[in-house]
């Protein structure tokens, strides 16, 4: 990756401005009510119920501190990337991911059908994971996707599915925050998510760049899943459109926070109610950047609508119901190729 191929290349309109708004108002919302061993005082997690309701519909986006995950789980597979990132091409090709498995090692990702400023590791939560054939609605047939195991650096998996339970246990707890700030019971999401959930974690490496104002880490995108955990090192680089006025704002790294954004099945299931926000992520030209998102992801049969309980009326279903597994395997298909089309996006369901 020492200089820039034409594939890289962002269009004019999509190109990374250096000097970006800081975005120090999105919000950082403290965790400590639920986390803590003690009995929590009701008006602490009310209070907290409609932080995270105001931060879901304002921005889309929000930091939690006092999120109980262990600093030294973190610090582990944080350690663990860099020595897998650091090994030699030959040696990271040797569980590279393809069409037929695609969790493992990669570094040709296309965003928006322009390749990605990165390479990355992708290891899913259940092993294997169940997951349809084809995206073709009337095939039924399912197969199965599994996970690939480093060599080096050594236990390297055993630290990856320890870190992965931590972020199980914090995804179930936003989303019963989520379902709360929405009206709705605490455990309302907890049936897409309990067997057979599709969810990854995807460790990220973004390498020094020699033109940052033409490539992008990520390009433009919003995240298909449920809720994406992000812990990002103090390089820093994402950034996010603000709602209010839609200018690019980095998040500024908060340490030991994870940034949380609603995804697509969120607002769908909320009938817009709550929106998933479009993303991207700056490269630097003298630093390397390392990421670590947790993607929470319901099982392959979910049926994704608007849920009965947010529709009336007055408020009738915006979508058209979706098979999560279908979907998921139409967009994996195309992060592997440049496509002459978009990729498949939520508006696609949306009744007009």
């Amino acid at each position: 990756m020492g200089e820039v191929d034409p594939a890289f290349i962002q269009d004019p309109q999509h190109r990374p401005k250096l000097n970006t708004i800081q975005a120090e108002e999105i919000p950082v919302i403290d965790l400590s009510p639920i986390t803590h061993d003690s009995v929590s005082d009701p008006s602490s997690i009310e209070g907290l119920v409609k932080e995270i309701g105001s931060a879901c519909k304002e921005w889309g986006f929000f930091q939690v501190i006092n999120h109980g995950v262990p600093i030294t789980l973190r610090q582990n597979i944080e350690q663990g990337s860099r020595m897998f990132f650091g090994q030699t091409l030959e040696e990271k090709r040797k569980v590279r991911r393809n069409e037929f498995s695609p969790y493992g090692y990669y570094d040709t990702e296309h965003t928006k059908n322009v390749r990605d400023w990165k390479e990355v590791f992708d290891f899913q939560v259940k092993d294997p994971t169940f997951i349809p054939v084809t995206s073709d609605e009337h095939d039924d047939r399912i197969t199965h996707w599994t996970n690939q195991s480093p060599q080096y650096p050594p236990n390297f998996r055993d630290i990856i599915e320890e870190y992965i339970e931590e972020m199980e246990k914090l995804s179930f707890r936003l989303m019963e925050l989520i379902a709360l700030s929405l009206g709705l019971e605490a455990k309302r999401f907890e049936e897409f998510f309990m067997k057979d959930q599709t969810s990854f974690i995807r460790l990220n490496h973004y390498p020094p760049c020699p033109c940052p104002h033409l490539a992008l880490g990520v390009g433009r995108h919003k995240d298909a899943g449920a809720l994406t955990l992000l812990a990002q090192d103090e390089v820093g680089g994402l950034q996010v459109k603000r709602k209010a006025d839609q200018e690019w704002v980095r998040v500024k790294p908060t340490p030991d926070a994870y940034i949380i954004n609603v995804g697509d099945i969120i607002q769908v299931w909320s009938n817009d109610l709550y929106e998933s926000v479009e993303h991207r992520v700056m490269v630097n030209s003298e630093k390397e950047r390392f990421s670590i998102p947790f993607f929470f992801f319901p099982a392959h049969d979910t049926e994704v609508k608007p849920l009965e309980e947010l529709t009336d009326e007055k408020n009738p279903p915006k979508y058209r119901p979706y098979k999560w597994g279908k979907f998921l395997v139409r967009r994996k298909g195309s992060n592997f190729k440049k496509q002459n089309v978009e990729n498949i996006q939520i508006y696609h369901y949306k009744i007009t």
